[in-house]
């Protein structure tokens, strides 16, 4: 386990796992129309399910996933390697991306920006890493209550920090912003 004092992991839990993979993360692509090769970063990506759905459903040119906790890391390599599929996974916090400037066409987040401490740093971050033109793919508040009622409802994302990710497109549970030139 990370030995972050402000990391509080989510229970790994099969039926959530099944459900993030054949339906969620497929419906997230469809409804906001995410294209196929891109280069793409899942910041928070747990035991990888959505880096194998990911995968299989848009085929990025480059796939990377990052977590703090080094066990769910582990677990997402060995997921990765059993679907035989080429893509990065590292041990790192979204507020520190070990990634060069504009590294990214597409950050995914399945909420880690609603469950950190200092999530401007974060969104700092997330757009240091994307090209201009890139977008993030983001849960909605909506999403996070229906997912996680008790522990998302008083947090927020600061969106007002960082303006250069501007708000695109909404699809009820997702949405995109998309990473403006400085």
């Amino acid at each position: 386990m990370s030995q972050d004092p402000e990391y509080r992991p989510f229970p790994n839990e099969s039926g959530r796992n099944w459900r993030q993979e054949k339906l969620e993360v497929p419906l997230l692509l469809r409804s906001l129309r995410l294209p196929e090769a891109l280069r793409t970063l899942e910041v928070g990506c747990g035991q990888g399910v959505a880096l194998v759905a990911l995968a299989r459903l848009r085929a990025p040119s480059r796939l990377v996933g990052i977590d703090v906790d080094p066990q769910a890391v582990v677990a997402a390599r060995r997921a990765l390697n059993a679907e035989r599929i080429d893509a990065e996974v590292h041990v790192a916090d979204v507020r520190s991306l070990p990634f060069e400037d504009g590294s990214f066409d597409v950050v995914i987040d399945f909420g880690t920006l609603f469950h950190i401490a200092r999530a401007e740093v974060g969104l700092a971050e997330i757009s240091r890493v994307l090209t201009p033109g890139g977008l993030l793919v983001h849960e909605t508040k909506i999403s996070q209550l229906l997912s996680h009622p008790v522990r998302a409802c008083a947090r927020r994302v600061p969106w007002e920090a960082e303006p250069r990710l501007r708000a695109q497109r909404w699809a009820g549970l997702w949405a995109t912003r998309v990473r403006v030139p400085d």
